[in-house]
């Protein structure tokens, strides 16, 4: 074997090493943002289970607030119509594909979370006018449960974000970046909510 051979064995060899190390490296990267990727989908399922909450605590709400003032109609209905709207979209399989259809999807359903927010503020504001109904357990269990319902909201949007975050760090750093633009990862839009939304509704029963 001459000392070309040799020397051309050689780079042969290193340029293997190289793509091998490249290689790992890419496959590494793309392994983390399909693992980043996959945990804000799993945050904001949790966004959804507890805005699920929420709405399927509305309909006895409604109910309880009904057979004391059935004469705020405008109000019942505007509330009964926000839940309506809220549980007509759901997160399909197909929308978790689609980076472009999942931040739109995101993008509504937090207009809609957030216009439900506000009815259910004005059916307890409407509550203290009747002393009757702020006395009633059921009610009282039912408002505390809400509240509750707000809390864990605010909680898991807060999560959700902190995992964008994460995930949006790994796909916008370079050179992970390269991998990214070749895989379709696509950077997200951090949960915003409308202003004065960020605060459960909250009601003063000692009046």
């Amino acid at each position: 074997m001459t000392k070309g051979q040799i020397t051309g064995l050689g780079c042969l060899a290193v340029i293997i090493i190289v793509l091998v190390i490249v290689g790992g490296w890419a496959l590494s990267a793309y392994n983390g943002m399909v693992k980043e990727r996959q945990n804000v989908e799993a945050a904001w399922g949790q966004v959804e289970n507890v805005y699920q909450r929420r709405a399927d605590l509305l309909p006895n709400l409604v109910r309880t607030v009904q057979g004391y003032a059935a004469h705020e109609k405008e109000v019942l209905e505007a509330v009964t119509a926000s839940r309506s709207q809220v549980g007509s979209i759901r997160l399909t399989p197909e929308l978790l594909k689609n980076p472009a259809e999942l931040q739109k999807f995101e993008q509504q359903q937090a207009g809609l979370q957030n216009a439900l927010q506000s009815t259910l503020s004005r059916l307890l504001v409407v509550a203290e006018r009747y002393p009757d109904l702020k006395a009633n357990q059921n009610f009282l269990d039912l408002q505390a449960q809400i509240e509750g319902s707000e809390n864990r909201i605010n909680t898991e949007r807060n999560r959700y974000n902190k995992a964008v975050q994460a995930y949006n760090t790994k796909v916008l750093s370079f050179p992970a970046r390269i991998i990214a633009s070749m895989s379709g990862f696509e950077k997200k839009d951090y949960f915003q909510s409308a202003a004065g939304s960020k605060e459960a509704p909250v009601v003063d029963f000692s009046k």
